[in-house]
């Protein structure tokens, strides 16, 4: 009996605590303190980098050219180029898959990736906050790291 009685005690005392401990936290983020402001800032100019992210036993490079003006993200152009056979890969790269219905499935993937990720970091202007696309994560991986060559420069 005195066991449940300090049960029935325990758990309004603890959702007490988890209220106010919330209302807290809110009110911290509410302060009228000043935020200080994280962003970073580009240099106006065209930057190119290139990489291959973590790939580097395969022979694709990715190549970010990134265009900043008043220090915003004005174009973005990316690539993936193979340096063994010196073609770009595109929308027809799944021809050196024939036969091999998963790996045509990736390369499409990854072509939709090539395609969309400029746009996704055009409007997130940051790239940590570009996810990969499912199926298209190399694709991804490879972006990330060629713009992040590219802003090296950019950085004021």
């Amino acid at each position: 009996m005195k066991q449940r009685r300090s049960k029935i005690i325990a758990l309004p005392a603890f959702l007490l605590f988890i209220s106010s401990s919330y209302c807290f936290g809110q009110d911290l983020k509410t302060s009228n303190k000043p935020s200080q402001d994280t962003a970073v800032i580009y240099k106006d100019g065209v930057y190119e980098g290139k990489s291959q992210s973590h790939y580097t036993g395969e022979p694709y490079w990715g190549i970010a050219k990134i265009t900043i003006k008043n220090g915003s993200f004005e174009g973005i152009d990316f690539m993936i180029r193979d340096s063994a056979l010196h073609e770009i890969f595109d929308g027809s790269y799944e021809k050196h898959f024939k036969g091999i219905p998963e790996y045509i499935l990736q390369s499409r993937n990854d072509w939709k990736g090539v395609q969309t990720y400029p746009k996704k970091l055009s409007e997130t202007k940051n790239i940590d906050k570009v996810d990969a696309m499912s199926g298209a994560t190399w694709s991804c991986n490879i972006f990330k790291a060629s713009v992040k060559e590219a802003l090296k420069n950019a950085k004021e």
